[in-house]
């Protein structure tokens, strides 16, 4: 009898060890994975700076080379007779010396953008510098944009006068009214190089590429 005392007494101690290392080896796990994650962290929110301070840094620079230019036509935007806008019309502002645009060409442009009140509804200029320059790819702007940009010059500016149906049309958009013809003043820029995405965001390419660099990195 004693002796099976013993053997149940050594089992015993057995399974509270195995019980021991067991929840030790859990909460090992535990701490390592959350040390883990804040290197993750860390290594993410690392490499949000690089890059957005890499961006930053080239928009500033754009800025500076392109404000007083595009400034220039900051007093464009007037009341207009939103009637006399029936057809898509452009107006060389500037002639560029650079590649003609196609209708499948990406490039950049800054723009000015105003309705038949004479208001501005969205624009590159932000007071005395400039948004970071939109880049555009074919089918990625209102119709009238893509069509009236054709035969553009590098370099140039160009003022369209946009039709609604070529606009927003019936449905409108922020801020515009349905049936609301539009003006810009656009200015093409040569593309900027392309800002090379760290490692560790490399899983996020496909939004940063779509300009939502602040959602990855918020």
């Amino acid at each position: 009898m004693a002796a099976n005392k013993n053997a149940q007494r050594v089992g015993i101690w057995i399974i509270v060890v195995i019980m021991t290392i067991g929840t030790l080896a859990s909460f090992v796990a535990i701490i390592l994975m959350n040390q883990n994650q804040a290197t993750d962290k860390q290594v993410l929110a690392n490499a949000c700076t690089e890059y957005t301070g890499a961006a930053t840094a080239q928009s500033n620079e754009l800025s500076n080379k392109y404000f007083a230019t595009l400034n220039e036509y900051s007093s464009r935007p007037a009341e207009y007779d939103k009637a006399t806008i029936t057809e898509l019309k452009s107006e060389d502002l500037k002639v560029g010396d650079g590649e003609e645009i196609t209708a499948e060409s990406s490039y950049s442009a800054y723009y000015i953008g105003w309705g038949p009140d004479g208001k501005v509804f969205d624009q590159s200029i932000d007071g005395d510098t400039l948004k970071a320059p939109l880049a555009v790819k074919p089918g990625g702007v209102i119709e009238g944009w893509g069509q009236g940009v054709v035969g553009m010059k590098v370099g140039g500016i160009r003022e369209l006068s946009i039709p609604s149906d070529l606009a927003y049309g019936e449905a409108g958009n922020s801020g515009i009214d349905p049936n609301t013809p539009l003006k810009f003043v656009m200015m093409v820029i040569p593309t900027p190089a392309t800002i090379e995405i760290p490692a560790a965001l490399k899983q996020y390419e496909s939004y940063i590429n779509a300009g939502l660099i602040s959602y990855v990195c918020s």
